[in-house]
């Protein structure tokens, strides 16, 4: 029926008065939501978010230009307070960030198939809940369904990054030294799986943003199929 209707508008645009034409035009565009239009339109927000996430992150200084820059865990401050003093540890900490950053910003590419297979299982109860839920829904819900597969992909990731970039090895040689030290509690923080939370926190929180903007500006519904779903949870 609504394929009949667009077939037939160029005839009213000549034919019909004013008020007529409005009619069409109301017509075609009051024709309800299918439960098909609500699934895609809710995945084309989570796609569209995701991938502006992802890109920003893994994009040079991503992380580390951002508010999601990743800072050294606190063991480390310790770490670095007994160390700038000794030749060749002056700039620990700086080094040290700029390294686990950039390993971050290697590794964040890995997000994006994984949350893609996760929007490609959701059931449309699953889109419901989400489009009339809380304002974080679909975060929350990726965050469920993928925190577990991003961790275990990005870990071993994130250790061939670190390495990449030498940064497990400034850190080994950081602990190493620290060690030596007498009278001291000696440390030996896992710091790929401090990066990792922290990039893997950074990222699920820039995807709650994106899915915030859509959610409440409408100039981000790019579509005409975000704007008529999404406009069923403004109501």
């Amino acid at each position: 029926m609504r394929h009949l209707y667009l077939l037939l508008l160029p005839l009213f645009l000549f034919s019909c008065d004013p008020a007529d034409l409005q009619k069409v035009m109301d017509t075609v565009n009051s024709v309800p939501l299918t439960n098909a239009d609500i699934s895609a339109g809710l995945k084309e927000a989570l796609n569209k978010g995701v991938d502006q996430s992802v890109k920003s992150l893994s994009a040079t200084d991503g992380y580390y230009a951002s508010i999601y820059k990743i800072l050294l865990p606190e063991e480390a401050t310790k770490v670095i307070d007994k160390l700038k003093f000794i030749p060749g540890f002056s700039n620990l900490e700086e080094e040290a960030i700029k390294k686990i950053n950039k390993a971050a910003e290697d590794a964040a590419l890995k997000a994006g198939p994984i949350f893609l297979n996760a929007i490609k299982q959701m059931t449309f109860e699953d889109v419901m809940g989400i489009l009339m839920g809380q304002k974080n829904a679909a975060t929350t819900y990726l965050n469920n369904k993928t925190n577990t597969a991003l961790y275990n992909e990005f870990k071993p990731v994130m250790i061939t990054s670190l390495n990449k970039f030498g940064a497990l090895d400034l850190w080994k040689d950081a602990i190493n030294k620290y060690n030596t030290i007498p009278f001291i509690t000696k440390v030996n923080p896992d710091l790929a799986d401090h990066v990792t939370n922290k990039a893997l926190f950074g990222l699920f929180s820039l995807v709650e943003k994106k899915e915030l903007g859509i959610r409440t500006d409408l100039s981000q519904r790019t579509s005409d199929l975000l704007k008529k779903v999404f406009a069923k949870q403004d109501k």
